[in-house]
């Protein structure tokens, strides 16, 4: 990752865009809120496990490493809110 302000930035993006979604959802099937909101809180926990990582590589003197950590971070992030999407598919059918 060229710069870790970007990878932050997308982390907050991927967080206020599935944030939206849960509102949304609320707001045209207001009696599965009970199940959505709790989805809306594990994305902000999400969000702020990822922060942790991002600001804590596992070797920060190997760039090699570091870059490696980084790029395994990223995927993690795509895989984690997706399965957070999938979550509140199945929540809202």
């Amino acid at each position: 990752m060229a710069n870790l302000r970007l990878l932050k930035k997308e982390i907050d993006y991927r967080l206020e865009e599935f944030a939206f979604d849960c509102d949304m959802a609320i707001c045209f099937q207001a009696d599965k809120e009970n199940e959505i909101f709790p989805l809306m809180q594990q994305g902000v926990e999400l969000r702020n496990e990822f922060f942790t990582k991002v600001n804590n590589p596992t070797e920060p003197h190997n760039p090699s490493l570091v870059r490696k950590y980084y790029k395994a971070l990223r995927k993690d992030v795509d895989a984690s809110f997706d399965a957070l999407y999938v979550k509140l598919s199945e929540a809202i059918k």
